[in-house]
């Protein structure tokens, strides 16, 4: 199994910047290394969930959603078994509990982007004020 800690959330102004951390434990850092893509995911009040990007193994591949392309960015440390997205240029309709996840069946990025992954974290907390 993998667990999965999400830190970093909290109250940003419009315009602003936050960075979310993902901590993954419970396997090997090497099947961390080797097997795992990462990724994020958002839900907002009364909203279904929606993907937000994700990133492979290697940290050499990333997709992400529309909605926040150019404004966020997904960044991992292997070393550390750790996962950030760094977001930017914060908007009011990007308050939302953020998700990270983790898959390990080598699906393809719209796969994890449609469908999800099979690992979740608990999620945390980003609140945009205007």
């Amino acid at each position: 199994q993998v667990q999965l800690v999400e830190s970093g959330g909290g109250l940003a102004q419009a315009g602003g910047s936050l960075r979310l951390s993902c901590a993954a434990s419970g396997r090997t850092m090497g099947w961390f290394r080797q097997t795992l893509a990462m990724g994020w995911f958002r839900q907002a009040p009364g909203k279904e969930r929606e993907f937000v990007g994700v990133i492979s193994w290697s940290g050499n591949n990333t997709y992400y959603a529309d909605s926040i392309k150019g404004r966020f960015t997904i960044s991992r440390d292997n070393a550390k078994n750790t996962v950030y997205l760094q977001m930017n240029s914060l908007k009011p309709e990007d308050t939302a509990v953020y998700y990270c996840a983790a898959d390990s069946r080598a699906y393809s990025n719209t796969y994890y982007a449609s469908s999800g992954m099979n690992y979740w974290g608990k999620g945390t907390l980003v609140t945009v004020s205007s």
